[in-house]
């Protein structure tokens, strides 16, 4: 999972970004051992219908829509010829539809374009980034259809995959995005994404400024993974408690965080 790639984020997306440089290093290296990246739509559908994966799959994910995806990853993807998905906040893109916000430079509709006429993946990512389990149905509702329409007449395709902001979900937040349009999402979990976890629940490895070439080497083969977010995944389960009472406080409807 990746979000803004830039030689100077600004503060608020710093922390989990990559530099133009580090990314080109980790896409050398998924390509000398042997990945086959491949996006979340295909990934879902090879689930759901039984089909074999491709050797060594791997998904490369971008949330939000930073303008760097189009500037510095995209040349990089194209060179090694690699699948991507990018999750976009279509209230954050430059455009039409821009609610204000964002915490950088975001991409345009014509850059999502671009993307799309490459092959990488379009979903959905909200409307405005809230934190989706706080809302009520009504609000919840609209940030997931909302964000499909406008990605659906700017495109001209329906999106059918959807990342979580903050990557937090309850039951609820499940059923809306699926009662949307989309065949499946993926959180973060910081542990490798497992058929069991359903198609709604998928887990990611977050990648930040600070994750070296040993290290991301050893994420992406599985190795470490546990030990290396073992904090991340405890203040999760805090945070949850948290947001569980939260929205008790508030009379917002659903189960637990999942």
């Amino acid at each position: 999972m990746y979000h803004a790639v830039g030689h100077r984020p600004a503060d608020g997306a710093y922390g989990l970004s990559v530099s133009p440089g580090a990314f080109r290093t980790q896409m050398e290296i998924l390509a000398r051992r042997g990945f086959t990246p491949l996006t979340a739509a295909a990934l879902g559908g090879s689930w759901r219908t039984g089909r074999p994966l491709p050797p060594r799959p791997v998904l490369i994910t971008f949330d939000d829509g930073y303008e760097g995806v189009h500037r510095h990853a995209l040349p990089v993807l194209a060179e090694h010829g690699f699948a991507a998905t990018v999750f976009v906040t279509t209230g954050w893109l430059r455009g039409a539809h821009d609610e204000g916000g964002a915490p950088d430079t975001m991409l345009d509709w014509g850059q999502v374009r671009e993307l799309a006429a490459t092959g990488v993946e379009i979903g959905g990512h909200s409307h405005t980034h809230p934190q989706l389990d706080q809302l009520d149905e009504a609000t919840l509702r609209e940030e997931t259809v909302r964000c499909r329409e406008i990605v659906t007449a700017e495109l001209d395709t329906p999106p059918v995959s959807f990342a979580y902001p903050y990557g937090y979900s309850t039951r609820r937040v499940r059923r809306s995005v699926r009662a949307a349009g989309f065949a499946q999402s993926l959180a973060v979990g910081n542990a490798l994404a497992r058929r069991r976890q359903g198609p709604y629940a998928l887990e990611r490895v977050t990648v930040r400024r600070g994750t070296g070439a040993a290290e991301f080497a050893r994420l992406v083969e599985g190795r470490s993974v546990a030990r290396t977010f073992a904090v991340d995944r405890a203040l999760t389960k805090g945070f949850a408690v948290v947001r569980g009472a939260r929205r008790v406080r508030r009379g917002v409807g659903g189960s637990g965080p999942g």
